[in-house]
């Protein structure tokens, strides 16, 4: 079957746009990998990746710098992440930064973002060199927390709601004092009794200084009163004279 023009025509479109398509893929994927472009590499261990993977970006100062290159199991506690970055941030990367691995937005890709440094050391990563890692924020420890605290508020809650059915109900010492009309009605007997005997005793302590004061000026007791004075006042006198025999200046000068 010979072939018509047409048909070469079509032929030869259909695999241009083939080789375009191509080239395209080839060059957004070298694009993305730095693969035309000059690059360095650093690395830093971590504990735990955190969902990071191969071919996920690295950003300095909120600007993709390069790509995650590799993810290797290096032992049980240690996980070692290469980056691959551009060549033009390489003076901008000290041996103080540090990697740390986050997230891009809420739900987005994990990411590798790289801490600026400068403030230990002012010396430029070397090719291959290695940077401190940040340990990853766990969400799934936050998460199980959460769970915990909202079980245990749960279970408080519903504690509360059983006392507080119990208390209107009048169950317990409390509800009954708080139900029971005769109980607060005793209750508020009993203080009022209380506050009764408190003036009573008020009022006899009040009489009793009096009745005193006036035994005082009583001319049958009155000398016992002015007995009494006469020996505290001897029993002064007698400490000023010891003072005064011992050198001593008497209390009060």
């Amino acid at each position: 079957m010979k072939t018509t023009g047409s048909q070469k025509l079509k032929i030869g479109l259909f695999t241009f746009i083939g080789v375009a398509v191509l080239a395209f893929i080839i060059f957004f994927i070298g694009n993305k990998r730095n693969l035309f472009s000059s690059t360095f590499g650093v690395y830093g261990n971590f504990k735990n990746v955190n969902g990071l993977n191969v071919g996920n970006n690295a950003r300095f100062a909120g600007i993709n710098v390069g790509v995650v290159s590799a993810i290797t199991i290096i032992n049980d506690t240690t996980v070692r992440v290469d980056l691959t970055l551009n060549n033009t941030v390489k003076k901008f990367i000290k041996q103080d930064c540090k990697l740390n691995i986050g997230s891009d937005g809420l739900v987005g890709d994990k990411l590798i973002i790289i801490t600026p440094g400068g403030i230990t050391s002012n010396k430029e990563v070397v090719d291959g060199g290695q940077l401190q890692s940040i340990p990853p924020f766990d969400a799934d420890k936050l998460i199980g927390k959460l769970t915990g605290i909202a079980d245990n508020a749960g279970t408080l809650i519903q504690n509360l709601a059983s006392i507080t059915g119990k208390v209107n109900s009048g169950k317990g010492s409390l509800g009954k004092l708080l139900n029971d009309d005769k109980i607060a009605n005793n209750l508020n007997a009993t203080v009022r009794q209380a506050q009764a005997t408190m003036a009573n005793v008020h009022t006899t302590t009040t009489t009793l200084n009096e009745d005193l004061t006036a035994a005082q000026h009583n001319f049958l007791l009155k000398g016992f009163f002015n007995k009494k004075k006469k020996r505290e006042k001897a029993i002064r006198d007698s400490i000023k004279k010891a003072q005064e025999a011992a050198g001593q200046t008497p209390a009060g000068k």
